[in-house]
């Protein structure tokens, strides 16, 4: 039995990770939506990585909480467990989960404009800003999708064949609004899978879910885990 799990903002949110929306979205009078782009990297390197800078300091600081754990610990009790994250925090991986595909990219790889090459740089605060690339001096840029950027491929193809697979489809903290991301539910339920809801507010994916649990993460994840192992059992 295939379970997935699709993660957005709202799992990490618990964790004190700002969402960037709503109240959460201004930092030195911008918005994310207007640092977030590859122009505004090429037209202000410095400030994008001031931001990215800020927001890795957060991160870092910041734990996995309840709901990533349990996530983590479907993956050791399922055999056919994965993760779908929108989030770019690593905090999945944090708490031990391995079989996780990142939408977004992650905050913490970086990629050089020049040659391409790409590293993890778990450094908070980063000693020089804009980083430049090891391997020729280059300008790195932070390996996450950005407004107007496509998703990384070979991430969204793996998604997208694991929600058709999927006998279960846990969907926790995502709005529902961002595309393609947010047609992976629909695409899991119209292959057959159970689709579950943990959202303490309705969202569009509210209307196709079989089962609803307006929850935050931590809270609503016990209560899916519980059902998961009661109605399929601990190995699937």
């Amino acid at each position: 039995m295939k379970i997935i799990a699709f993660t957005g903002a709202g799992i990490s949110a618990e964790s004190g990770i700002p969402t960037f929306r709503g109240k959460d979205g201004l930092w030195k009078k911008f918005r994310a939506e207007e640092l977030a782009t590859p122009e505004a990297f090429f037209r202000d390197p410095k400030l994008v990585w001031e931001w990215y800078d800020w927001r890795r300091q957060l991160i870092a600081k910041a734990e996995p909480n309840e709901g990533h754990k349990i996530l983590a610990k479907m993956e050791e009790e399922f055999p056919d467990f994965y993760v779908i994250t929108q989030n770019v925090d690593g905090l999945h991986q944090r708490a031990g989960s391995k079989k996780v595909i990142e939408l977004h990219g992650n905050i913490w790889k970086v990629r050089c404009v020049e040659c391409g090459h790409e590293t993890y740089d778990y450094r908070a605060p980063l000693p020089e800003i804009p980083p430049k690339c090891e391997k020729c001096g280059g300008l790195l840029r932070p390996g996450v999708v950005w407004f107007g950027e496509s998703l990384p491929l070979d991430a969204l193809e793996e998604a997208f064949r694991l929600s058709r697979e999927a006998d279960v489809f846990v969907v926790i903290g995502t709005s529902g609004v961002v595309y393609p991301a947010a047609q992976l539910p629909y695409e899991a339920k119209e292959h057959g899978a159970e689709v579950i809801e943990v959202n303490p507010d309705e969202t569009p994916i509210s209307r196709i879910a079989d089962k609803i649990y307006r929850e935050k993460a931590s809270t609503g994840l016990k209560k899916v885990y519980q059902y998961i192992k009661e109605r399929y059992g601990s190995k699937g």
